[in-house]
């Protein structure tokens, strides 16, 4: 039986994040992806690159969630951009009406390259409504200092510090996304289960070719989930499917740097001709 993911997320027009990279990931993972579209994001190569965010109907968000979920729960589901508070709210009744087990949150609060707060008013509501449920939360350090209302993170005690403080709003597991922001050779990520703290590390990847990660992360984990992995071996799983990915990124655009969603599986080599 194929395994159903679902990603409640925003549009990414480049095709590298967001829903885009939810259903590559779900399908390297041998699963069937639904999406219910929050929002459009689209960058403008004539001013810098720069990001805009435009919200779908809540009105529109609560009917793909009543056409996604009218088979019933699915095996796993994501959230990334959710757009408005309608929409978290929207969410959280469907999962409340289905009992929906194995959830990931993905508190997305900014888009890559920049720590301007796209929507700082669905802060409060997330922490609220949707990460109490959580199988799996997985902020980056941004949202993390932002979650623990510890602030900047700088180190790896930081971000154990975050993880435990995240946990006490009522999820399963955290992780803490450290990537490649320090000053190491290493990409650090953190992930607590209320008792112990695990420190996943991975060789530093040297590029620019990194747009997406986060999603990706956040989607293969749930793909993970859904497959029966438990919440550490499906982060962990996560985190070498992500590395592969960056690995092997590519130049889509002068702008920003892909990461290869079929890295992980040799994708490029399917479907040639002998």
């Amino acid at each position: 039986m194929i395994k159903k993911t679902l990603t409640v997320a925003g549009s990414d027009a480049s095709g590298g994040a967001g829903i885009q990279a939810d259903l590559k990931t779900f399908q390297e993972y041998g699963t069937f992806g639904f999406t219910a579209v929050t929002c459009i994001v689209t960058m403008d190569p004539d001013n810098n690159w720069a990001h805009n965010v435009t919200n779908i109907s809540p009105e529109i968000v609560r009917n793909q969630l009543k056409t996604i979920f009218s088979a019933g729960p699915v095996d796993a589901m994501k959230t990334g951009m959710l757009g408005t508070i309608e929409a978290i709210n929207h969410t959280r009744e469907f999962i409340d009406i289905h009992q929906q087990k194995n959830i990931v949150i993905d508190p997305v609060m900014a888009c890559k390259g920049t720590d301007e707060l796209l929507q700082p008013e669905n802060v409060a509501e997330l922490k609220k409504r949707l990460i109490p449920l959580a199988t799996v939360v997985t902020p980056n350090l941004l949202e993390a200092g932002i979650l623990s209302e510890l602030g900047t993170l700088t180190s790896v005690d930081d971000m154990i510090a975050a993880a435990k403080k995240i946990k006490d709003l009522g999820p399963e597991t955290v992780v803490v996304k450290g990537g490649k922001a320090f000053h190491s050779d290493q990409a650090v990520d953190v992930f607590f289960d209320g008792k112990d703290v695990t420190v996943l590390k991975s060789k530093k990847i040297p590029t620019h070719n990194n747009h997406g990660a986060g999603c990706t992360f956040a989607a293969a984990v749930t793909a993970g989930l859904a497959k029966g992995m438990t919440p550490q071996t499906a982060v962990e799983t996560a985190k070498q499917f992500v590395t592969a990915a960056i690995k092997n990124g590519v130049d889509i655009y002068p702008y920003v740097g892909h990461i290869w969603h079929g890295a992980y599986n040799e994708a490029e080599k399917r479907m040639t001709k002998n």
